[in-house]
C-alpha cells in the first residue's frame, strides 16, 4: 500500500514543505551560482526515471565552461572549481531536484538518477533499479556515496526496489541528514567525479 499510494503522497507533502522551508537558501545559492560561475544557474540534463522513461533533471550548476582551443570543453576534473566542489560535498546543487520531486518525476528516496548513456550497461538483477522514481536520497547515499564501486551501488540500489517500506524510507532521510551535517562518507577532490559506468562496463559491448 505505501510503495503504490502512500509513497506518493509523501513525496509530494515532503518535497512542497523543504521548497518553502530551504527557499531562502535556495535563493542564496542561485546567486552565489550566477556570480561565481556565471549562467545558466541550473544545470538541466535528462536522466532515465520510473521504467527508464526520461525526464529532465534540474540542479545547481558546479562547472565552468572552459573550452580547449578547438572549441570542446575541458575535462570534468579542470572545470570543477573550488566552489563547485563545496556545493556536491554539501549536497546544495541537489535541492532543485526538490522541483523534480514536486512534478513527480522523482522520490524523495530511491535509487539515484544516472547517466542515459549507462542504460545497455546495466546487469539484468540491477535494471529493477528502474521500476521505482529515481530518488533525492538512498540506500547506496547512506551506505558509503560515492566511495562505493558500481557493483556495491547498483547492488543497493536493487535492494531498495525489492523492499520499500515507510520505515525504511523514514531511516533513510533521517541517516541523510546525519551525513549532510557531518559531511560523512564524502568525497572529496578528483574522488568527486567516480569513473563513468560505460567505460569501467565496456567489456558489456563485446559480449
Amino acid at each position: 500500500m505505501y510503495r503504490n499510494f502512500f509513497k506518493r503522497i509523501f513525496d509530494f507533502i515532503l518535497s512542497g514543505l523543504a521548497l518553502i522551508v530551504l527557499s531562502p537558501i535556495m535563493l542564496l545559492t542561485a546567486v552565489l551560482v550566477r556570480v561565481r560561475l556565471g549562467s545558466p544557474v541550473f544545470f538541466c540534463q535528462d536522466r532515465p526515471g520510473r521504467d527508464e522513461k526520461l525526464f529532465r533533471l534540474l540542479k545547481f550548476r558546479t562547472m565552468t565552461d572552459q573550452r580547449d582551443e578547438q572549441g570542446n570543453l575541458l575535462p570534468d576534473e579542470v572545470r570543477l572549481t573550488g566552489f563547485g566542489r563545496m556545493l556536491r560535498s554539501t549536497s546544495l546543487d541537489e535541492l532543485p531536484e526538490l522541483i523534480n520531486i514536486l512534478k513527480g518525476d522523482m522520490a524523495v528516496v530511491g535509487p539515484r538518477p544516472l547517466l542515459v548513456r549507462y542504460l545497455p550497461f546495466y546487469k539484468p538483477e540491477e535494471r529493477v533499479r528502474h521500476s521505482v522514481r529515481p530518488g533525492l536520497t538512498g540506500l547506496a547515499q547512506i551506505s558509503g556515496r560515492n566511495n562505493l564501486g558500481w557493483d556495491e551501488r547498483l547492488g543497493l540500489d536493487a535492494e531498495y526496489a525489492k523492499n520499500i517500506t515507510l520505515l525504511g524510507d523514514v531511516k533513510i532521510i533521517l541517516r541523510t541528514v546525519g551525513k549532510v551535517f557531518r559531511r560523512s562518507d564524502i568525497a572529496s577532490g578528483e574522488q568527486l567525479l567516480m569513473q563513468d559506468l560505460d567505460r569501467e562496463r565496456a567489456w558489456m559491448k563485446k559480449e
